[in-house]
């Protein structure tokens, strides 16, 4: 059931782009939002090519991460939830289709983790954070999580990121080669856009196989079980 913090997220098209619009509220996840996702992910990923996905937000939130009240209410199912999620995220980062992410507002946590592991990502340079706060939560990174941002992040941002949990504006974030562009409010969905119209027409199958073997351990921990906060 979606909680007030969700939004079910929605899919449209333009061009040969897709848009897939988180929502706007926080965006968080939990087993009906990360099933929509990754049919919507499965969908683009099925369309004749030249294709690509630009995922974006709105309001004051890209993504929260994981629905903690959620997890509170179902505590059941919070392994399960969080292997969900991993995989959600072994998706994204395999997919054969180039991915961009267009974070318009804070994203934190598993928020951040899926913005990494697309392709290519724009920040808002002047409004927003990205951060990873596990250590000030007290939940360790999980085997497939620490993989994918020692893959996806600078050697010495990657330290700072996960054992001090600083925020990074949108102008700190592309210095420190968090995300790729950092621009204004204004040309934010344009920057999208212009990068994933450039890189559409590129061959499925490669993407796949290149992502596949690039990141293949990643991957394969993200697809894995690993118990939560172990």
């Amino acid at each position: 059931m979606e909680t007030t913090l969700n939004a079910a997220p929605q899919l449209t098209r333009d061009g040969e782009v897709f848009i897939l619009d988180l929502g706007d509220r926080e965006n968080r996840f939990n087993p009906d939002r990360n099933d929509a996702v990754e049919q919507a992910l499965a969908e683009v990923e099925a369309a004749p090519g030249p294709r690509a996905l630009v995922t974006i937000a709105s309001g004051k939130i890209w993504s929260n991460g994981l629905d903690l009240d959620w997890f509170q209410a179902n505590p059941e199912r919070v392994q399960e939830t969080v292997d969900q999620t991993q995989r959600l995220l072994a998706a994204f980062l395999g997919a054969g289709v180039p991915t961009v992410a267009a974070i318009q507002g804070h994203c934190f946590a598993g928020g951040a983790m899926l913005a990494l592991a697309h392709d290519h990502l724009v920040m808002r340079e002047d409004r927003g954070f990205i951060c990873l706060p596990e250590a000030d939560l007290g939940l360790p990174f999980t085997p497939g999580m620490n993989s994918l941002l020692l893959n996806r992040l600078p050697r010495r941002t990657v330290h700072e990121v996960m054992v001090t949990g600083r925020r990074y504006g949108g102008a700190e974030a592309a210095e420190a080669g968090i995300v790729d562009q950092a621009v204004s409010e204004g040309s934010l969905f344009e920057s999208a856009l212009e990068y994933a119209r450039a890189q559409a027409g590129k061959s499925p199958d490669a993407l796949r196989a290149i992502k596949g073997r690039m990141y293949a351990e990643t991957i394969r921990l993200l697809n894995e079980s690993h118990p939560v906060g172990a």
